[in-house]
């Protein structure tokens, strides 16, 4: 598998460098992304002068630095290659590495995207076509701002299923989990929740949409006005919940909803102001 195989090459060139370095604000900038692409260039230029790279002496190679930037490594590989691992993580604890190899052909021309164990539904083609040409420091950024977003938004779903499984009814949600969808099973009323986040490096919903349709006591008194359409019961938006779920994590904005549910369905299906 590709990730097995670039996790043991990301290991042995980790464990080849001479030191590591953690970088910070400023220090993470174009300067320092050039200084990585000249080592890599002045590695691959001494082996290709020695005639055979498996003779080269290794010390050349354990001279090259390691550099920490947040949940990102960057390093330098066999070849005109440039590492990156990404360390993605969910309330303090470790979830996947991934791993992006940008080549480096010459400082002519522009890096590439070698190879990759990126998630095939995350737009690393579009983000390589649009910045790795241009800027390929907010390249290296903005990957791992979407696979951090990607695995907050999947890890608020997982936690939500096992925390309050018993209590939703059906659940959706798309790969990149930018589309979520859920049923909240009620006693007295169905709650509808839907999510969306058109941005994928965002971790909280910018549409949202909580329906309660009433049902038993509820039904009778919301449907009694409607006419000709009494029959059908008229849904009703919970802007209460729909605020917690712009501002809070799911599983705070979940355990928000239910709490005060109750008191909404009350004052929205007997007469009272929507909550």
């Amino acid at each position: 598998m590709i990730f097995e195989r670039l996790q043991k090459e990301f290991e042995a060139a980790r464990a080849s460098q001479s030191q590591e370095i953690n970088l910070d604000g400023e220090q993470w900038n174009d300067g320092l992304l050039a200084t990585v692409r000249e080592q890599v260039h002045m590695e691959a230029d001494r082996k290709t002068t020695s005639g055979d790279a498996n003779d080269m002496p290794t010390s050349h190679f354990q001279e090259k630095v390691t550099y920490r930037v947040g949940n990102k490594v960057i390093c330098c590989l066999e070849g005109t290659r440039i590492g990156i691992l990404y360390e993605t993580s969910f309330a303090g604890e470790p979830c996947e590495l991934y791993h992006c190899v940008l080549e480096s052909k010459s400082f002519l021309e522009k890096m590439t995207v070698l190879e990759h164990t990126i998630p095939f539904f995350l737009p690393i083609r579009e983000v390589e076509n649009d910045l790795l040409s241009s800027n390929a420091m907010r390249f290296i950024d903005h990957i791992g701002e979407l696979l951090q977003a990607y695995v907050d938004r999947r890890e608020q779903v997982r936690l939500v299923k096992e925390l309050y499984g018993n209590q939703i009814g059906e659940l959706y949600h798309s790969l990149p989990y930018h589309m979520i969808e859920f049923v909240l099973e009620d006693s007295d009323c169905k709650v509808t929740v839907s999510l969306r986040y058109p941005d994928l490096v965002s971790v909280l919903p910018t549409r949202v949409k909580v329906l309660a349709w009433p049902m038993h006591q509820y039904k009778k008194s919301h449907t009694s006005s409607a006419g000709a359409m009494g029959s059908q019961p008229i849904p009703a938006r919970l802007s209460y919940a729909e605020d917690a779920l712009r501002t809070m994590s799911l599983p705070e904005a979940y355990a928000e909803i239910v709490l005060n549910l109750q008191q909404a369905l009350q004052q929205m299906f007997q007469g009272g102001s929507p909550s």
